[in-house]
């Protein structure tokens, strides 16, 4: 597959700079496979469309303030991205630095009476190895999450604000779990009350983490699809979740593309130590044609031309009957027609 068919024209109108009113009335674009037939309605109508008995898994990782600033020796400032630890007991981080160029040169940045950081290594993707020197805060992430700000994604084009540390986060992320640098955006319309109706009505919930990284933000910048390389992400799945997983005999919605990758990256692997809590890390690029062994159905925002998490949803979508990429264009376009809001802050498909 070549990255050029990944394209499609979208407003700039359309991308959502600020989260629904309510999480819930933000709409929902819902696509039979079985029928090929779509429908427009709302979030908070999702127990009433939604197959009876469902075991629903949802990615339970809160996002951390990664962003980071400081302040070179020479007096520029400086600002730093934590993405994955690298060495926890040196404290040091894989991270962007904007200038990346200024800074690594310059080797060291800080704030006085807070930190201080050195440059190690300059990495492949415009990454840097960065080792951190702290006074008052245990790690780099509790350092942050007291000095630092939300990274937004790079299409919200204005600073993080005080309703975004609640809006950028999913009801049930847990703080313990606060990994991430991207919120498993899927799970942002779903608020309490939502949630308890599902149990109600007969459906299970069960969590995973994965902590989102920086290949959510990435473009597919190689010509062909397949050459793309992943950014490896760490995630957790307690007993409990591994064995519904195991069920075959249970139908599996997947709240987000992270909750999938998660998923379909267990099921590929053998459980050497099943009533043991599994802690690994995924680089899987799922991409058409791909065979899913533990989703029947996925909820999923509106994605970036040129993703990966488009070629996810293709595949998703994609059967012997159906051009999953082909008929995934047909359903933005009906969406664009109708002038949803997309990515983050967007609204959401739900296929079944």
């Amino acid at each position: 597959m070549f990255t050029t068919e990944l394209s499609y024209q979208l407003p700039n109108e359309l991308i959502a700079q600020s989260p629904s009113k309510c999480r819930d009335q933000s709409r929902l674009l819902l696509y039979n496979r079985d029928s090929n037939q779509f429908s427009h309605h709302f979030f908070s109508e999702l127990k009433d469309i939604l197959p009876q008995g469902l075991a629903i898994f949802r990615n339970d990782v809160s996002v951390l303030k990664a962003r980071l600033f400081g302040v070179r020796s020479s007096g520029g400032s400086v600002e730093c991205l934590l993405l994955r630890c690298a060495d926890k007991s040196t404290n040091t981080w894989k991270c962007l630095l904007k200038p990346g160029r200024k800074t690594s040169k310059a080797q060291s940045f800080g704030r006085p009476n807070e930190y201080s950081a050195k440059v190690i290594e300059s990495l492949p993707g415009g990454e840097y190895l960065v080792q951190f020197h702290l006074i008052k805060d245990i790690d780099p992430p509790a350092l942050a999450q007291r000095l630092g700000k939300l990274p937004l994604p790079p299409y919200v084009r204005r600073p993080a604000n005080e309703e975004d540390e609640l809006r950028y986060q999913t009801v049930y992320g847990k703080k313990e779990q606060r990994t991430a640098i991207a919120a498993p955006t899927a799970g942002l319309h779903f608020t309490p009350q939502i949630l308890k109706s599902l149990v109600k009505s007969g459906h299970s919930i069960h969590d995973l983490t994965l902590s989102v990284g920086i290949g959510t933000f990435r473009p597919i910048e190689s010509e062909r699809v397949e050459d793309h390389p992943m950014h490896a992400e760490d995630y957790t799945l307690i007993p409990s979740t591994k064995r519904v997983l195991r069920d075959t005999q249970i139908k599996k919605l997947a709240v987000g593309t992270t909750t999938v990758r998660t998923i379909e990256h267990f099921l590929l692997k053998d459980d050497a130590h099943p009533e043991q809590t599994t802690r690994a890390e995924t680089n899987l690029f799922i991409r058409p044609p791909y065979s899913f062994l533990g989703v029947d159905h996925l909820l999923t925002n509106f994605h970036l031309p040129g993703s990966t998490l488009l070629c996810l949803v293709a595949a998703f979508i994609d059967n012997e009957n159906t051009d999953g990429l082909a008929k995934l264009k047909e359903l933005y376009s009906e969406a664009i027609e109708k002038k949803y809001r997309f990515f983050s802050y967007g609204d959401a498909m739900l296929i079944l």
